[in-house]
Order: structure tokens, then sequence, then C-alpha cells
């Protein structure tokens, strides 16, 4: 029997278990990423460690999402970084240079590699044939001190694509449609491959659109081919000795088999405020857009900009409608200007930031109360926008751009425009001087450390007895920006646990934080896909932190699960599902444990009810050892003290 693309990349990866679907393993990391926001965790982890360089490849530092500079905070943050980089043996890119993944894909990513990265969409250079992966800030930092990544062995669910995009219909529609067909818990515990002859339809640009946003699945990741159109972007980006050819054996066996016939797409639309909430465009076309946001690192290549350059045309957008674009690299700016896209862009009145996360994570652009807001970017969970009254859609640049102009929402082929042709360059601009390398004397290096940076906080191992109230009671898809908001307020403030923590899950419930310190130790209960979105383990260390012992639901998403384990965090699942009833907020919960074992069930005494529930939890054993020392982090100094 053959191999998958998938089965080949983690064979070549595999350091540790075997390839059986279900079973623990850990992988190599060959490369790893990190940026401003989420990367003075994973730096502050490394540096705990005691080593004097990393073990990786490669390791490449961005900054681009901590941007707003309001005052001390993102900058002092990111001076702190780039000393790290250059003491640590770690390339980092120039404040503003792009967005980490599209910079990723252009200058590092590389077919066969394994990429580990502190932030959910590390999964877009699954578009070069790399299999990449999104995980929190200190399984990185394990990656970068060459220790193990461990994951469950996906399944693995081919997504066969046949046909050719129509005209006005770009690749975005395809993952929305893929969105569309499984949910946005559809993907957990699976990697999505894609193949059949549709593939060569599509640059490597669009197929990075496709697998950034397959985290929004729940997949552990999504992974195209390496082929002649894969050498054809790495040339022009002057990195052609580095391509491999990479496809699946002919007699691969999958999961599971989507089929995808490009050709009968059409435009589609994310509505409020879940990503697999799709509808065609032509069933909401006609309603009033106040806002529309291009950018972010699914939407804002090259070919990108081009296809919303030709649509708006320099033709004044509607007068109702602020529109914003932010670009994906310094090389794509360069290149559009060269082309003429700018100025056809700036023409019809779009508001140009530089090329960083921006509006994405709600740190600029935020629409106005209770305004619609059309954005090409992967997320569109409440209050993410900056704005929690907004409704924010998810759509193509396309629909975008002919929504702007009209000031509702519109089908792009409606305007009766000739079809976009989209001609890469046989060589991009030369932008590597955007790139900072390590230090030759990394002995002379001094680390500056602003006084926004705390020490990681201490977590203690858990009790025998485990016992406390129910702080809060949520439903089904709690996402990451729900327990630790986004934006502009609180970004600047995210690696300072004591403050974030005073804003937990304000966007459910303003009074959280101040309950939670009162209870002591408490308990959390949620429905299906708890924790779905980004890779941001203070959802972890946030409640962790707050006093919060064990969270209860239906179910977790792959990273934050993983994350429960770095700071110990217990997770724990409903046997029967009809039980997340039987609790409610304020009663008192008691779990014994002494003795937890994995594949075991336990019994949850709701003391207010007088129930007694089965629950058990989805980890392994040496999951479960690490969480009841308090997490991995403890795990690790308890065997460093061992080992002196």
């Amino acid at each position: 029997m053959g191999l998958t693309i998938v089965e080949k990349l983690i064979v070549t990866a595999l350091v540790d278990g075997e390839m059986i679907k279900g079973q623990r393993i850990g992988i190599r990391a060959d490369q790893t990423l990190s940026h401003d926001l989420n990367g003075v965790m994973a730096y502050l982890a490394f540096e705990a460690m005691g080593l004097e360089k990393v073990k990786t490849e490669l390791s490449v530092h961005y900054t681009d999402h901590n941007m707003t500079q309001a005052d001390y905070k993102n900058s002092d943050d990111h001076r702190y970084q780039q000393d790290i980089a250059a003491k640590f043996g770690i390339i980092a890119s120039r404040p503003g240079s792009g967005i980490c993944h599209s910079l990723h894909l252009e200058h590092f990513a590389v077919p066969g590699k394994t990429l580990i990265g502190c932030d959910s969409h590390t999964v877009a250079a699954g578009g070069v044939g790399m299999l990449s992966i999104g995980s929190g800030g200190f399984d990185a930092a394990m990656s970068m001190a060459g220790e193990p990544f461990y994951l469950t062995m996906p399944k693995i669910v081919n997504v066969y694509l046949t046909g050719k995009l129509q005209p006005f219909v770009s690749a975005k529609n395809i993952i929305l449609e893929v969105l569309r067909r499984i949910s946005v818990k559809g993907g957990v515990g699976k990697i999505l491959e894609y193949s059949g002859p549709g593939v060569a339809t599509l640059d490597v640009a669009e197929r990075s659109t496709i697998t950034n946003m397959g985290a929004e699945t729940g997949a552990t990741t999504s992974v195209f081919p390496s082929d002649e159109i894969t050498k054809q972007w790495m040339y022009a980006y002057g990195r052609e000795e580095q391509w491999v050819p990479l496809a699946a054996d002919e007699d691969a066996v999958y999961d599971e088999v989507i089929t995808i016939d490009l050709s009968l797409l059409e435009p589609l639309i994310a509505l409020p405020h879940q990503p697999d909430k799709v509808v065609p465009v032509s069933e909401v076309a006609g309603t009033s857009v106040d806002q529309v946001m291009f950018g972010s690192c699914t939407n804002t290549s090259l070919r990108d900009v081009m296809s919303m350059a030709h649509i708006l045309g320099g033709k004044p957008i509607h007068h109702n409608v602020d529109a914003g674009l932010y670009p994906s690299s310094r090389t794509v700016v360069r290149e559009s200007i060269a082309r003429g896209a700018y100025d056809k862009i700036l023409a019809s009145g779009v508001r140009i930031f530089e090329p960083i996360c921006g509006g994405c994570n709600g740190s600029g652009f935020a629409p106005q109360s209770n305004g619609v807001s059309l954005r090409t970017t992967p997320r569109n969970f409440l209050g993410r926008c900056g704005t929690a009254s907004a409704d924010t859609c998810l759509v193509s640049p396309e629909v975008a751009a002919a929504s702007a102009l009209t000031g509702v929402i519109t089908d792009p082929r409606e305007l009766n425009l000739s079809p976009f042709v989209y001609e890469m360059p046989e060589k991009f601009i030369d932008d590597t001087d955007m790139f900072m390398y390590p230090s030759s004397e990394p002995e002379n290096i001094g680390i500056r450390r602003g006084p926004n940076i705390k020490p990681i906080p201490e977590m203690s191992a858990m009790d025998d007895i485990t016992s406390g109230e129910v702080v809060l009671k949520a439903g089904d898809n709690i996402t990451t920006d729900h327990i630790c908001p986004a934006g502009a307020l609180y970004l600047p403030i995210r690696s300072n646990i004591p403050e974030i923590s005073n804003h937990a899950f304000k966007v459910l419930d303003e009074s959280f934080a101040e309950r939670a310190r009162q209870a002591g130790n408490g308990f959390i209960v949620a429905g299906s896909n708890y924790a779905q979105g980004s890779s941001r383990e203070q959802a972890v260390i946030v409640p962790r932190y707050l006093g919060i012992k064990a969270v209860i639901t239906k179910g977790f998403a792959r990273l934050h699960l993983a994350n429960m384990v770095n700071w110990g965090l217990l997770p724990l699942i409903f046997v029967n599902e009809s039980d997340y009833d039987n609790i409610n907020q304020g009663d008192q919960l008691t779990l014994d444990t002494a003795n937890l074992q994995a594949g075991q069930q336990y019994i949850l005494k709701n003391e207010t009810k007088k129930l007694e529930i089965p629950v058990t939890t989805p980890l392994c054993q040496a999951d479960i050892d690490a969480v009841k020392v308090g997490g991995r982090i403890n795990w690790v100094k308890n065997k460093n003290k061992k080992s002196k």
C-alpha cells in the first residue's frame, strides 16, 4: 500500500511513536516560526531552559502583530525579541516587512520539511508541501530546543479537486466550500490533503490561502503536493535549489474523500460569527455594507491585490463604505506599485496600511457600532474585529472589491467586467534585506526587558481532590477570542498575565475574572469544539491563573488541548453529552484526581444537585502526568532538577 503526502512527511520527521491513527507521536521540527504577539511567552520559556542556541535548521521571528505603538509596551517587546533572536541564533524580520505566514511562504518554506510555529495559521506553509503545524509558545520553544513536538496521529482526508475556477471565483471560495461542508469542527483530528487535476490550476499563493484557512476547520494542518507550480514559485523567489517534488503514491489510501468540482463553485460568504456559516453571495446580495477590509495572511498576495485593482479600476468606492487594504508583504507592495495596481486602489479611495496583521486581529480598522464589515480575513469571531456589536463576514477579494463599489453585498460577476488574467512574475523583487541575522558574537548581546514583560506565572501541582464552583457555563464553539480577547487594547498586554487576566471571557461575561478570583478554585463547563481558533496559550494560562482547575466539555479543539497539557489545566469530556444539562453555573463540583489514568471514566459529583456525572479525559497517560504536576513546563523543570 502506497503512502499519502502526509504520511511521507510524517515518516520523515518521526522521532517517537508509530504512525498509527490515534496514537501519540513525536516529530522533529526542521524550522520554527514565531511572531511578536506570541513570541514573548515562547522566548521566556526558551530562556528558562538554559540553552545557548536554537537546535533547529532554521528559526525565524517576525514582527507583524503588535504594531500599534500607543505606548512603550509593543516597542519594548520588539526590542526584547530582537535581542533574543540575535543572541540565540534566530533570523528576525524588520518591523512592518510583512505578515509572518506570507513572508515565510515567500522566503523560507521548503517542501518536505517540518515547521512548528506559535500561531494557528502556521499551516499556511502547507501550500508548498510542507508539514506545518501551529502550536502554543511553549511547544514552539521546545521545538527550538530540539525536543519532539507531540500530537495524535491524525486521520487523512483527501480533498480531490477537479475542474477550474470560473472568472471572479477565486481560491477563497474553495476553502469556504470546505468549511460549508465539514464545519469548524469537522477537521479535528484530521489533516486535509489536496489532490486531483484541479490542483494544477492553482498557484502557491492560492494554495496557501486554502491551507491557511484549513485551521478554521479544526484540522491539524493541510497540505498540497509540491509540483512544477511549486518549483516555479520557488524559482521566482530565488530558491529553486530548495525545491523537491512531493506527491501521494497512486495506491495511497485515505480515511475520507471530499470531491469538489471547481468549475461549479460560485462566490460564497461566511456570515457572522463563524467561518462555517457559509452561503452563496446571491442569497444575501443587496445587504448594505459599512466597511470593507482587504488583507491578512489569507488574501493579499500579488494575485489578490492585482485582482482588487482590476475590479476597482480607480472608480470611487461607495460613499457609505470605508475600505482599507493590509497587504501581505513588502514584496507585494513593491510589485503592486510597479504594475500600477496601487494607483488604481488609491484612486478608488481605499486606505492603505502597512503590511501587518492589523485589522484582522482587531488592532486597527475596527468597524462602527452595529456595522457590517466584509473581510478577506480567515476569521469572523464575535468581537475579533474590535467592535463587539459589528457583523463581520468573510469573502473573497473579488466580492470585497465589488461590494466596496456598490455599497451592498455584490456578486462580482454582476459588474460585467472583463475577466482578470494574472501572470506571476518570473522573478519577484529581491527583498531579502528585510531580515536581520543572528549575531556572530552572541555572548556580547544583552537582552533588554521592558516593564510589561512579566515572569511566567508559577503553576501548582494538582490536588488529589479537585473541587470548586462552576464559574462559567458556555455553549458550543467557544473561541480563544472569547477567552482571551484580541484587539488593540489587549494585544500589548497579552504576555502580562496578571493584567490580561482582568479581561478573561469579557465578550461573554464581564464579571468572570472577579468571580473566578472570589471562587479560588473553579470549573468551566462548555459545549463542543471548546477553544477553537488561535494558538494563544494565554487562553489556558489566564483561566488557570484565575483559579480554574478543569474544563468540562463535549469536546476540545486540538491546539487548545495541547496548551492545556503544557499549563496544567485538566480537560474533561462528558461521557454522556446530555449531562451538560445537569450542571449549572454556580454549582459546586468535586472530582477525585488522585489517580488519573488514560482511558478511564471518573465520577464528577455535582454536590449542589446531588448527581454523579461520568466524565473522561482525552489525554494519553504522559499528558495526564504532565497536568498532574502542574503542566509540561513543571515537568521539564522537574526533569532538569533530577538530571542535576
